[in-house]
């Protein structure tokens, strides 16, 4: 007997017994038992915008009132938000936002539906410096060639390679909306004049052959997610994402006022980004690399 069935039978017993003498009948006892079950049902989870806010009103050790006050709301209205009875409105996401500081802030005003290499062009002051604590890589310099000095000194950046695949139109990429959340799987190096916004960079994999001869299946892509404007970058190779058929990398064309997501091998069909809504592009490839086959 599950737990529901047990608490129903205890609910119904103790009810019984406690009804005076010939006053029960089948009809009383179908709706007790009703009562009971509705009770003790399992009530859905709350979404995650709500758990995000209980837990940052937690984190500052405010009560709902408290939160209220910074938000200029009602204390009932912050319960409905945390019970995820009412979504906040765009302001109020923003105002929450502020107050998580980073990196947490990230999440509200993404809801708000800003996002952060939007922000990140018009505040470049407040551009994060690219990271040196993620991984600590090992480079060897090999000396190769006639000469053993370099020309010019060079600087190296390094960049994180994320364990992530971005498909072609016939395969269908992971569902990463942001790179910078997620932990790489190691790092590459290369010249400083090969990403012009390494804060903003990240390497990923292909899957899938629409983008032959130039890039294969299996090859590294660098991706810089500042450069996003969509009529800048209208005959280059970008990175889109749609919420179902995830990243896909593709030349970004237009034609008589459609945007195109257009594969270079004629093998496979484009995509119009004006009749399928829902895609954002989130960044510019800026340079490939693969092993030979």
């Amino acid at each position: 007997m599950g737990l529901s069935s047990r608490v129903s039978f205890k609910f119904i017993t103790n009810w019984y017994f406690d009804q005076p003498k010939g006053w029960s009948t089948i009809s009383n006892a179908r709706t007790a038992v009703a009562a009971a079950m509705r009770r003790h049902e399992r009530k859905p989870a709350p979404p995650e915008w709500s758990r995000k806010i209980e837990t940052l009103r937690r984190r500052l050790s405010h009560s709902q009132g408290t939160l209220a006050k910074e938000l200029n709301t009602s204390p009932m209205t912050v319960s409905r938000l945390e019970r995820g009875a009412q979504e906040p409105p765009a302001d109020m996401y923003i105002q929450l936002g502020n107050l998580a500081g980073h990196p947490e802030c990230w999440y509200f005003w993404e809801r708000a539906g800003l996002h952060n290499a939007d922000l990140m062009r018009v505040l470049p002051a407040a551009r994060p410096r690219p990271s040196t604590t993620r991984l600590s890589p090992k480079l060897k310099i090999i000396h190769a060639g006639a000469s053993q000095r370099l020309t010019k000194e060079r600087q190296l950046v390094v960049v994180p390679l994320l364990p992530v695949h971005a498909g072609t139109h016939a395969a269908k990429g992971d569902r990463v909306p942001r790179f910078d959340q997620v932990p790489p799987e190691s790092m590459l190096a290369a010249p400083s004049e090969w990403w012009p916004n390494p804060a903003f960079t990240s390497c990923l994999r292909v899957k899938g052959n629409s983008m032959a001869p130039s890039i294969q299946d299996d090859y590294i892509i660098a991706v810089d997610a500042s450069q996003v404007e969509r009529p800048k970058l209208y005959g280059k190779i970008v990175i889109a994402w749609h919420k179902d058929e995830g990243l896909v990398v593709s030349r970004l064309q237009r034609f008589d006022g459609t945007e195109l997501l257009m594969p270079d091998s004629r093998e496979y069909t484009p995509v119009s980004l004006n009749a399928e809504r829902g895609w954002r592009v989130l960044g510019k490839v800026l340079w490939w690399i693969g092993l030979a086959a």
